[in-house]
Formats: structure tokens, sequence, C-alpha cells
């Protein structure tokens, strides 16, 4: 057998970072393989995974392969034994079956049996699989959620998970990598004759995932700017528009990190590697703007057409590959010759990157296969080349913007869904598909959120829906926003008004508050091959309504989201939302704690979104100031949310460099009930170092849903009631029922304790009240827009003062909201106390504030 290469040493002689390509080792421990004969080699790759091959002549294949990367894994306890005729391989969970000298896996020689918690599976080659999840589509290109141009059902590929228990991955006949310092794709080698992954995991869909990417590869964590909001439209920005369009991101307070300037930054046609100078006079001095205004930029490429005599660098690209300018032809595309794609990055793309291109927008949509090897997908292979070229030579962590090529392309990280046609469909369709992907690690996509392609007859944007995918949007991996190119769409923010307006800015800002929330799951992506959008059946296998709610998905751990995807009833979006058992639920936008195990009709209106808080989750947050996510913030704000004790963890590392596998840090919180009744939040120590880790820092609790305590008290000493100011101090937010903490300087060494002590009057109901108090004070504000001269009610004036007198008066807490409660079931009655209000003017007073 030859000797095969190994990626760790690999990485290690050519002073590689060691992230995710140096794990990579394709040899299988010697004590994981099991050769019971000349043709027949199986691999114990884990309890529930085994690989099995056969081949004629005994040649078994020990490179990485593009679907399969590393083999070396930890060894599970296993046994095997020769019973008779039969070869038995037994681990904890599986039981393997070979008859002796029979030749090519077939239903009659080979058989694996599963078993856990008393589920008992039975797999033979040939077991059709019956009830596959699917994975992931190369694009949305042309498609109205998921029919193409309106007619075609989209045919979603294969995943890893299936209700049946197992997978199948045939890799008999995917590519292999060579052994060069840049492994390129080996024309030469073969696999054994049949070469097979075998999963068997009941419903444990999570080990499922976690088992493919031990072999199949880790799903890179991506900078965390790639977590802000990415402004991207098909339009010929100039210069001087690029600068007015950042200027007004500022002027409007909206948070910015990431530039896309899509094709129209070359010279004509789909293929360009030179600025257009009538556009960008000064590619350099633009590029040196975007980094001094810490944005990062990213230039959309479609290499097919190779590169032209008008080319800037088309003689020095013709030298380097010997090719024959004299007829100005010119050089065509071959992604497989590595000579080609070298020059590439030495004379076109490596530049710009100096220049200050940040990563590259890589919009392959020509023909499948590589010119020079057959079968080889365009697609996946640029995919790789580019990535792991940015991997070996960058300075910072490698980003790929990019088309989806295949299994084993996760390791690529970011993709472009393409071009959705705008309609309420395709929204609608967006929050399947994306969790949906993580069934095959594909865990980044980033649509065009507002949908790209104009319908027929399109005339207008229609607000309602761009606000419900922007709030969607914000609440997706990517957040990004892109169009075709048309006057008629204008997305900037600053071209709607009042409540969309409203709502746009405030889906932006949630974002941007909960990046070090969704920045620690993107490392948990990374630990366990848990995406941020998960499909509800990961966290609840056996419950049938998690396979029925299609659209609804975790985000992260702790949160939950039901997406909304079709128009308002009379301003009103009706969702029904099934909330899972085993915990509680909190409506964030509404303030409403909710059972679990139960399907509810659940109602919100344009600046509201059906998301749910697990009950006594902590989540780290930003704090309102953060407008970019490029630097390490000093001031973390945790949502601790009601209704149980909970926990919270906040990951952090230097947020773009390639070292994250092992330098980060890593704070957690809990919080439970102290004697007497107390609340208490415990901030542990930070775990861990990381280069440019801030050890002191301002922290802002914020205990949502919570009676106004007694005391706040830290280290000790009771902390002053004050809204604004210096020190330590606490407040109660009113508005939201939040009693904010305020705690500056803490030493994440040493970590801090706050104590909530308890009031000593009964605590009054205060569910749902946000949303109540939202509700009167919208039909007030409306009834004096119709009505300027109605009397208000003395008492119904108070009501809608709640807000501010729970701020003001501390005191009289339980006395102003049990007020309110009594007067919001009395509402019919106080109304007939205004003067001059009509019955209509009555009537719709009373739907407006939910009565």
């Amino acid at each position: 057998m030859k000797k095969m290469f190994s990626w760790l040493p690999l990485a290690i002689c050519l002073g590689m970072p060691l992230t995710t390509r140096a794990q990579y080792q394709p040899l299988a421990a010697a004590k994981a393989i099991v050769q019971p004969e000349k043709q027949v080699r199986f691999t114990v790759l884990a309890d529930g995974m085994v690989r099995m091959e056969w081949d004629s002549l005994g040649h078994f294949t020990d490179q990485a392969s593009f679907v399969v990367v590393n083999r070396k894994l930890p060894v599970p306890a296993y046994t095997q034994q020769l019973q008779g005729e039969w070869y038995t391989i037994h681990t904890p969970l599986l039981t393997l079956r070979y008859k002796k000298g029979s030749g090519r896996f077939n239903a009659d020689n080979l058989e694996v049996t599963y078993e856990q918690e008393g589920r008992r599976l039975q797999w033979r080659p040939g077991t059709p699989q019956l009830q596959n999840l699917k994975g992931t589509y190369r694009t949305l290109d042309r498609y109205d959620g998921n029919l193409l141009d309106g007619k075609t059902p989209m045919q979603l590929e294969d995943g890893i998970l299936a209700r049946d228990g197992w997978t199948l991955i045939d890799d008999s006949r995917s590519f292999l990598f060579d052994n060069a310092a840049f492994p390129w794709v080996d024309t030469t080698a073969r696999h054994s004759g049949q070469d097979w992954y075998l999963l068997m995991y009941g419903h444990h869909y999570k080990t499922a995932l976690q088992n493919y990417a031990a072999i199949g590869g880790k799903v890179p964590l991506p900078p965390r700017y790639a977590f802000g909001y990415w402004w991207s439209r098909y339009w010929r920005y100039s210069d001087v528009e690029l600068r007015q369009l950042v200027d007004n991101f500022h002027r409007y307070n909206i948070p910015l990190d990431v530039l896309v300037i899509d094709m129209d930054w070359h010279q004509q046609g789909w293929t360009g590697w030179t600025w257009d100078n009538s556009l960008f006079t000064s590619p350099e001095r633009f590029l040196e703007w975007t980094n001094q205004q810490h944005l990062k930029t990213t230039l959309n490429l479609h290499p097919a057409d190779g590169v032209g005599p008008q080319e800037r660098q088309y003689a020095s690209f013709a030298k380097a590959n010997n090719f024959d300018t004299a007829g100005h032809h010119a050089i065509p595309y071959m992604g497989s010759n590595k000579r080609f794609m070298q020059t590439l990055f030495d004379t076109i793309l490596r530049p710009y990157e100096k220049q200050g291109v940040d990563f590259w927008w890589l919009d392959w949509q020509q023909w499948p296969d590589d010119p020079q090897v057959h079968g080889l997908d365009n697609t996946w292979w640029l995919n790789y080349v580019f990535f792991t070229e940015k991997e070996k030579y960058g300075q910072r962590r490698p980003l790929l913007y990019h088309r989806w090529g295949g299994l084993g392309n996760h390791r690529y990280q970011t993709g472009f869904s393409g071009d959705a046609t705008i309609s309420w469909r395709s929204l609608a369709f967006q929050p399947y598909f994306t969790s949906t992907a993580s069934n095959v690690l594909y865990d980044y996509w980033s649509h065009d959120i507002g949908g790209h392609n104009m319908p027929e007859g399109f005339k207008s944007l229609d607000p309602e829906l761009y606000t419900r995918w922007m709030q969607y949007g914000a609440l997706s991996p990517i957040f990004r926003t892109h169009s075709t190119k048309s006057a008629l769409l204008n997305k900037e923010i600053w071209n709607f008004s009042g409540a969309y307006f409203n709502a746009i800015y405030n889906a932006i800002r949630l974002r941007y508050t909960l990046a070090p929330y969704i920045y620690t799951m993107a490392r948990q992506t990374y630990d366990s091959a848990l995406a941020i959008c998960r499909p509800l059946y990961y966290e609840h296998p056996d419950d049938d309504s998690a396979y029925h709610f299609t659209s609804e998905y975790y985000f992260g751990d702790d949160m939950l989201v039901a997406p909304i995807g079709k128009p308002a009833d009379n301003g009103v979006s009706k969702e029904t939302v099934w909330l899972p058992a085993g915990n509680d639920w909190y409506e964030w936008h509404t303030g409403t704690l909710l059972h679990g195990g139960q399907t509810m009709a659940r109602q919100f209106s344009i600046d509201e979104y059906p998301l749910y808080v697990k009950a006594g989750a902590i989540i780290p947050m930003n704090r309102d100031t953060v407008k970019q996510l490029d630097g390490q913030t000093a001031a973390i704000q945790l949502g601790i949310f009601p209704g149980a004790a909970g926990k919270g963890r906040l990951y952090e590392d230097d947020g773009d460099d390639q070292h994250y596998a092992s330098q980060y840090a890593v704070t957690n919180y809990t919080t439970g009930m102290a004697t007497g009744g107390a609340l208490k939040l415990q901030i542990q120590p930070v775990k861990g170092h990381f280069a440019g880790m801030r050890t002191i820092r301002d922290y802002k609790l914020c205990f949502y849903g919570q009676a106004m305590p007694e005391a706040v008290v830290v280290a000790g000493k009771r902390l002053p009631y004050a809204s604004t100011g210096n020190g330590a101090r606490w407040y109660y937010n009113g508005q939201q029922l939040c009693v904010e903490v305020y705690l500056p300087g803490v030493n994440a060494l040493q970590g801090q304790t706050v104590s909530l002590l308890p009031g000593n009057t009964p605590a009054p109901d205060i569910n749902g009240l946000p949303e109540k108090m939202k509700r009167l004070y919208q039909a007030s504000e409306a009834l004096k827009y119709t009505n300027a001269y109605v009397v208000i009610p003395y008492q119904l004036a108070q009501m809608e003062e709640l807000p501010q007198a729970l701020s003001y008066y501390p005191g009289r807490y339980a006395q102003l909201i049990n007020d309110f409660n009594r007067g919001y079931a009395q509402l019919d009655a106080i109304l007939e106390k205004a003067g001059g209000i009509s019955a209509n003017e009555k009537a719709a007073f009373l739907q407006a504030a939910g009565k």
C-alpha cells in the first residue's frame, strides 16, 4: 500500500494555523481497522458509524475525498470475532455481520443492526430509505417559493438525517485529493470498489450530524463581522454613490458591517477582472475609505469566461501560463489547472486583497463540469480552491460567499441562494429551506432579503412584505438585502415611513443586539455541528408536531422563531404557533410567558414578531450603541428571561483570526432562587484567553418580565435606584417591565453575584402587560388623530401613563399595575365617559386595544 499523506503534519510544516484544515487526517487509527480478508475492510469510526469497503484487488483508499476528509477519530470500544461463516463486529450500538468469502457487499452477505433505548433497526445493502428529511438545493434562481417559474416543485437533495434512523453515504465515486502541499483533485487515484459510510442513529439526530462532521469536516467559524448587516444591490454604483449611501447609514444611525459590490465594479460583461475607472477613479483610495469606515468589502466574480485581452492583467497572466497572445484570444477558464488558478490569485486576486477587498462573492452560474476533468463540479471545486487559498495564505479568517456545490461544501461556509422571486410565497418558503440545509451542515445561507426578481406586473415594493422579510432576515444566518437592477427596488430604510420604517429599523437593531448570542451559537456550530437555524425535530424527534411545523425553527439553543409568511388581516398578522413541551416560552415582543406543550393562535402587529425565548434563558447581547461587529465590545447586556432558573454563556475570540480553535474565552451565567425568595444571578469568572481579551467590562442586566424588587444587592451592598448615573445602580423600565441593573467595571477574572430581593407585597399579574400597555397607547393615539377634540377620561389617561409611572414611582408599583388591570377589564365602561366619542370610534378603540 502506498504511503498516504496526513493533513496535520502538512499543516505544521507549512506554518499554517491549526484551524479547520489542520484537523483532517484521512488515515484512520490502526486500531479502528478490521480487515478480515484481502478484499474486505471495515473501519469503526464511532459507536454508530462504520466505514465498509470492498475491492476485488484489495485496493483500499486512505486519501481524503471531497466528501470525507478525516478518519483518524478516537477509537470506540468494539469487539470482533468469527462466528461460523460470519465475521462479526460489536460496538455499544451496532452489530455488523459479513459472510466470510462472499465477495461484493449485497443484501445476503452484509447486515448491520442498531439497538438503543429499546429501538432496534436493521440495515442491509439495498434497503430503501423512506423518510429522508432532505438537505438543500443549489439555488433559488427563478423560484417563486418552492416552484421554478411558478410551476415545477423544487426537489431538495437528500440529507444526512432520516426518520428511518440510518443513512448510507456512498463515497465510491467522489473525487479524491492528492498529497500536494495545496491538495488538488487526484485524477489518477481511485476509490475502493465499494466505499460506504453507514450512520445509524435512531432519532439521535444531533449525534448523526456530529458523526458526519467528524469525518466530513467541521463547519468553519465565520468572522464576527459576517453576522452584521450586509448592504447589497445589483446597481451600477460609483465611488461617490457608495460614499453617499454610507453617509445615509450614519445619518439614520443604522449599523452596517459589509458592503457588497455586484458585477458592475469591473468592465463590461459577466466576467471581468479590471476595475471600471469610469465608476471608480481610484479603487485604491475607495478601498482605503471603506477600511476607514470599518466596512468589509466583497466583489462579485463570474470566472467562466477566463481572462480576456481587454483586462489589465492579460499580458502578465498569459506569460505565466505560456499562452500565445498573438491572436488576442481570451485565456480560457481552467479551474482544475493548478497553474491557471495560481496565476489567477497571484496576478489578479491577491493584489486586490492587498488594496482592501476582504473576501469574494463567487457567483458561478455557467456550465456544470470542469472542461478538463470529467465530472468535476465547477461550483464545488471553485468553492474549495478559493476558501483553501485564503485559509492557507491569508492573514485573517477565511470567508467565502458562494453557491452550494454539494455534500462537503459546508467546509467552505457562506452560501448565496440566488435570485428568488419577490413574493409572499418566497418569504414563506425560505425559513424551511434555510433550517433544512443544516441536515447537510450547510448552515450559513445568505438570501436576497426582500427578494430579487420582480414578478409579472410588479409596480412597487410592498412595504409590509419587505418589513416581514427584514424581520425574518434579522433572525437568519446571514443578514443581507439585495435585489435586481431596477429603479423600482429601493430597499434603503429611509425610503420607508411610519410603522414600516420603525419596524425595519428595529429589526436591524435586534440583529446587532443579539450578535453576541448569535456568535456564541456559531461557535457551537463549529464545535457540535448544530446550526444557528435548526429544525424543531433536532430537539423533539419523537413529536410529530416537530415535523409538521416546517417553517418554525430553533434560533440557537434558547430561541424559537415562528416566522410570518403571509400578509396581515386588517393590520394584524395571525399565526398558529407550536410551543414545544419541556419548558415555558416568553413571547419577547409582547412580554407574555406561555406554557410549552401547546399549539396557539397568536396575533402580531407590524412591529411585533413571533420570537420566543426559553423560560429562564440568559441571552448575551450588545448594548444599543454598537454599530459594527469588527471589534471587541466593552459593554455586555444580559437578557435574563422569566419563568424558571436558567443559564447562558458568552463565547468570545479575536473575531477575525485563524486561531479560534484554541484561543477563545467563555463566560457562563446562571440564575436561581436563593434563601428568602431572592433571584440570584451569578456571573462566573471567564475561562480561556485570546489576544486582546477584555478583563474589565461593563454590564447591563435586563431581568425581563420581572416584578419590582425591594432592592438589588451586589457584593453585600444595596444599589441606588436611579435612571441615570455612572456608578452601579438599578432602575425599572416600565415599558418592558424589566429590572435594569448597571454594573460598570466588572472584573471578568473574578465574576460577580447580583441578587434581586422580593418585595413585601404580593406581586401583581404582569404577564402580557407590555402588550396591553402598547396597544392601549396606540389606540389612544389613533383616536386623537381621528378626533382631535375628544375628551379622554382621567382614568384612561392615567392608564396610558403606566410605563412612566412605574419608573417614576417604584414604591407604588403594585397599586399602579392593579389599577391598570382593573381599568383594562372595564375599558368599555371607561370609554362611555369620554366626551365627544362616537360609537364607531369607540369600537375602533376597543379593537385596537385588543379588547
